[in-house]
């Protein structure tokens, strides 16, 4: 499978490229920003393209071309305004779903965040990136795209445990806490890519104590 991972220079991203670089099974497209970025992934023998989210639907498109899926791994990040998260986060998501209808590309695997579906959910910290991931989530499923959306808990930078807790709602009311590693966000996007059970679906992920293909098929 040819996958198109764009957001390829985040934390995330950048996890879930090396990943499917090292699988036999994928051969992955690493969609950047910079030049130098581009450089250091073809150093390492990986497809690189050089695009901006802030570009046109038909400059978008070429990163698509060719492609059997799409891994959508972009934010603007926290150091920036609510502009730029609503053009990267919001409308810079739905450029790729239209790029991808444009290039025949039917798999779409979106990175959201948790709580992204539901106002009451919201922090008012990060509120217009909620409502850029609530829109943006809401555009992929009135899509024909067969997606999947991952909304994440609050995110770690150690290493993944591949124990799991999946839901379409998590009810957090109790002990769990709302917080799962970046590498273990890597590996359900990826292990989400051609499991059916994950078709047009929408899920809350935090840690827990199932492996992950567990529990997917439970989805």
């Amino acid at each position: 499978m040819k996958v198109l991972v764009v957001g390829a220079n985040g934390k995330i991203g950048h996890q879930i490229v090396e990943k499917l670089h090292q699988d036999s099974a994928y051969t992955v497209r690493a969609m950047v920003r910079k030049e130098d970025q581009a450089v250091a992934l073809k150093e390492k023998g990986i497809d690189a393209y050089l695009a901006n989210l802030e570009d046109t639907v038909d400059n978008l498109a070429g990163a698509v071309k060719g492609m059997d899926a799409i891994i959508f791994s972009a934010g603007s990040g926290g150091s920036t305004g609510a502009d730029k998260t609503l053009l990267i986060d919001l409308d810079g998501a739905v450029k790729m779903m239209e790029a991808a209808k444009k290039e025949q590309v039917d798999r779409f695997v979106m990175v959201s965040a948790f709580g992204a579906d539901s106002r009451e959910r919201w922090s008012e910290a990060i509120k217009s990136y909620y409502v850029a991931k609530y829109y943006a989530d809401r555009e992929l499923m009135q899509t024909d795209l067969n997606y999947t959306i991952v909304r994440p808990g609050a995110l770690l930078d150690e290493a993944g445990t591949g124990k799991v807790k999946i839901a379409a709602l998590l009810d957090l009311e109790g002990p769990d806490k709302r917080e799962v590693p970046r590498e273990d966000v890597a590996n359900v996007v990826i292990e989400s890519l051609q499991n059916k059970q994950t078709y047009r679906k929408a899920f809350d992920l935090i840690s827990g104590e199932e492996a992950i293909t567990d529990a997917l098929n439970q989805l």
